[in-house]
């Protein structure tokens, strides 16, 4: 497998439907820039679903792939190593901020084991069959994964997006449950924009103090003298210093521009994974939105190579999609406006374009109320 082929089968959305899109916002009663970032985001759904006036965003579905890193071990992580499957029980009970959120705002979740740490009876079935291997390897010493198993994760990430995309989900919001998740997400972040490891190691969404920080510090710079032989091959950087629920998570982010399926991207894991996919296919990132600002250095690393603005900062620092769930109101808000707000009449549309033209002519238009 080579994931740069999908250069090839990624297309951006469609500039002329935007185009379209635009002509349309600059007909509507609400005059052009009122409605601020929501005029942008309309458009650019538009362009995504090749529909004007926008379709309002009916079916979107959370998307969590879970695993467990070794890196955990030498405690860089608030939470302990292998204890990734209860962030996956809490969320599956309801008991999680993502959990409660998705379920107020009517979004169906769907959580995948890519590489947790546990007996596969402690979850249901259906969470566990995809699962690539148990953990992860320990990425300051040693490889996440052998390259066949980046492989697979590559390919049920994949999967994942398609059965999604066959399944009508029309929008993605894309989350990790990790331990250790956040140190990989650096040390790729790090690796392909070339910083050190103190510029992109935060405290992980479980905050850790200023010991386990230098620990963090310590075992991302030992794993990117690991990825650095390796930056040629997204696959092998995958394998080496990534893990399961990343490569998962690449490959599905790659697939769901493949299937023109937009993505909110949440907190520093997602971010990660998307780099890495814009460095397999340059145009994936118009597929994107950021959905929050998670405090995490090496998210704003790696959003800011993108070029992507993140539509909420809130101080979410949680994970699990949570963030991201917030934004996805704003996103439907967007699309509802563009589609519902009405255009103009010809007679007022005709008084706008005769008091552009006066005003052009260097005439001095007033209010005269």
């Amino acid at each position: 497998m080579n994931l740069d082929d999908f250069s090839d089968l990624i297309e951006r959305p469609d500039g002329g439907v935007r185009r379209d899109a635009e002509e349309r916002r600059e007909r509507l009663t609400v005059p052009p820039g009122a409605l601020g970032r929501l005029d942008e985001l309309g458009e650019w759904l538009s362009a995504a679903q090749q529909s004007v006036p926008v379709k309002a965003v009916e079916q979107p579905r959370l998307v969590l792939f879970a695993g467990d890193h070794g890196v955990a071990e030498l405690g860089v992580s608030g939470r302990a190593a292998g204890s990734a499957h209860e962030l996956v029980r809490a969320v599956l009970d309801g008991a999680s901020p993502a959990a409660v959120l998705a379920r107020r705002f009517s979004v169906p979740l769907r959580v995948v084991d890519a590489g947790l740490d546990c007996d596969p009876e402690l979850l249901p079935e259906s969470v566990v069959r995809h699962r690539v291997r148990r953990g992860t390897g320990r990425i300051d010493v040693e490889d996440a994964l052998s390259a066949d198993e980046a492989e697979r994760a590559v390919r049920l990430g994949m999967a994942i997006a398609d059965e999604e995309a066959d399944s009508g989900t029309d929008l993605v919001v894309l989350g990790d449950l990790s331990v250790g998740g956040t140190t990989a997400a650096a040390t790729l972040v790090a690796a392909l924009c070339g910083t050190d490891a103190s510029v992109v190691t935060g405290r992980g969404g479980a905050g850790i103090d200023d010991l386990a920080w230098m620990r963090k510090c310590a075992a991302i710079r030992d794993a990117l003298r690991r990825a650095r032989p390796v930056l040629g091959d997204q696959l092998e950087l995958l394998a080496t210093v990534g893990g399961a629920d990343l490569a998962a998570m690449t490959g599905f982010l790659l697939q769901s521009a493949v299937r023109r399926m937009p993505v909110i991207l949440d907190g520093v894991v997602a971010a990660a994974c998307a780099l890495v996919a814009q460095r397999a296919a340059f145009r994936a990132p118009d597929w994107w939105l950021a959905g929050q600002v998670s405090g995490e250095p090496a998210q704003t690393k790696a959003l800011d190579r993108m070029a992507l603005t993140p539509l909420l900062d809130h101080g979410v620092t949680v994970g699990e999609g949570a963030g991201a769930l917030l934004a996805l109101p704003l996103v439907q808000a967007a699309a509802a406006l563009a589609a519902e707000l009405p255009e103009r009449t010809p007679e007022a549309a005709e008084d706008a374009e005769d008091t552009a033209e006066w005003s052009a002519d260097g005439a001095t238009v007033f209010d005269a109320t």
